[in-house]
């Protein structure tokens, strides 16, 4: 039985969907206004493993992300600026322009990361109009109300306001960062239209007259729009429960009269070295960045696949070169297994714990475990088989990188962890230490050539 936490009932649940064969799903997508991290891409990694395991158990997947061009402020309690906004002013472009640069980079860090798109991929700027109605009928039944700066959503008239996050109304403000405003009648009352001024770039006709979106709405309206009122998964981080989540269930159950989403699965914090992502300490790394040490986007994934996803994940380039090598010796070995054996073996037991684990809330280091159990056997062709069938939940593209292996690429693991260091010291212009590492590799009998993006190793 396929089971997820849950973390609106904080509990693990059985998962059935509402419509028989059917599972609705929408995920939070980013905010196009700039470069997506390693943190926000194991957030879509997430989402695409919980689409896999669907399907992999029978499920056909209709799916939903929203692209964030407009509304997202620098604060996520209705504080500062527009993202959009900020980003347009620094790089001198229309937010139209950022929006279709950042929007292409992200996808194709999806496309490296083997992450499929969802059916439906939904833009906040076409569906403003969709917005102002929903935002009309929120003010028509009483649950929102206006102000001279916009329309604000009522807290106090959503029983069940602070469900997801445990926090109560009058627990809210304690160490929040919310902007008092003597109009608002709760002050963590939030933004569902915001009245823009008139040098405002990105701005729309509304009743209540020129304005933009608040942030929270634009979940709630793609995400019923294309996927009605009863949604069986909705994705996140966990860093959005406690505001943006809280507030998408406030607007959808109000409007709608009854519970929408069903399970709220939510994503903890990728760390890096121990701690948080931060400019100041240069430590933001996109898909590129990792690229540019001589690790590919489906090193990052098998690195990913090796936590759960409700745990906090420490991301080091020690722990990225392992799942490198990690990765390179499942290649090397599925590779031998197509040359393996062709009698029939029973391998019903692996497929048996294999299932088990991914369907037991996606644990997926149980899984791997499973692969690699697996693998030791003797040479079997139909081991590789069902190592593919269960790549249609890892999403590594085994057969894709079998067909490329090489006997050249058959390096010791001993010159492949070096030459990653190397890499690395090129990278941070430590060229004494790179030097002294190629010098290294040299005298085990290996050749290193550099190239524009990546390097190869070859035995002399």
């Amino acid at each position: 039985m396929l089971k997820f936490f849950n973390r609106l009932t904080k509990q693990k649940q059985n998962f059935v969907p509402t419509h028989d064969g059917v599972v609705t799903m929408y995920s939070c997508g980013p905010t196009v206004y700039s470069y997506q991290h390693i943190g926000n891409m194991r957030a879509y990694v997430f989402m695409d493993l919980i689409r896999r395991v669907l399907r992999y158990n029978g499920y056909k997947v209709n799916g939903a992300m929203n692209i964030t061009d407009v509304g997202h402020l620098t604060s996520d309690e209705d504080a500062g600026e527009d993202k959009m906004l900020v980003a347009s002013v620094k790089e001198q472009k229309t937010p139209f322009e950022i929006a279709e640069f950042y929007s292409k980079l992200f996808f194709d860090d999806l496309t490296k990361l083997n992450v499929g798109f969802p059916e439906h991929i939904c833009k906040a700027t076409e569906h403003v109009e969709d917005m102002v109605k929903y935002v009309e009928r929120l003010v028509e039944i009483g649950y929102a109300y206006e102000t001279s700066k916009g329309i604000y959503f009522d807290v106090q008239k959503f029983e069940n306001y602070g469900m997801l996050s445990g926090i109560k109304i009058e627990d809210r403000l304690a160490g929040a960062r919310i902007e008092i405003d003597n109009e608002k009648k709760h002050p963590a009352d939030f933004a569902l239209w915001i009245k823009a001024p008139k040098e405002h770039i990105m701005q729309w006709q509304s009743p209540w007259g020129m304005g933009y979106p608040g942030w929270h709405i634009e979940c709630s309206v793609m995400g019923q729009k294309y996927l009605g009122t009863d949604i069986d998964i909705h994705t996140g981080g966990i860093d959005h429960v406690t505001v943006h989540h809280e507030n998408e269930i406030a607007q959808n159950d109000s409007l709608a009269g009854h519970r929408v989403v069903k399970f709220w699965l939510e994503l903890e914090f990728l760390q890096i070295d121990g701690g948080k992502m931060s400019k100041s300490l240069g430590n933001i790394y996109t898909i590129k960045n990792l690229e540019d040490k001589g690790f590919s986007a489906s090193d990052y994934r098998y690195f990913l696949l090796s936590a759960h996803y409700l745990k906090m994940q420490n991301f080091t380039f020690e722990a990225l070169g392992a799942s490198k090598n990690a990765l390179a010796n499942l290649i090397k070995k599925a590779k031998q297994h197509t040359c393996g054996s062709k009698e029939k073996i029973d391998l019903s037991t692996f497929d048996e714990k294999f299932l088990n684990a991914i369907n037991d809330d996606l644990n997926l280091p149980l899984a791997l475990g499973v692969v690699w159990d697996m693998l030791k056997l003797d040479d079997n062709e139909n081991i590789y088989n069902m190592l593919l069938k269960f790549d249609k939940v890892l999403g590594l593209e085994i057969e894709k990188q079998v067909l490329h292996f090489s006997q050249k690429d058959d390096v010791p693991e001993e010159i492949k962890l070096l030459a990653v260091q190397r890499w690395q010291a090129k990278i941070n212009k430590d060229f004494v230490l790179s030097d002294s590492l190629r010098q290294e590799i040299l005298s085990k009998g290996y050749l290193i050539k550099d190239e524009k993006d990546k390097y190869t190793i070859s035995k002399q």
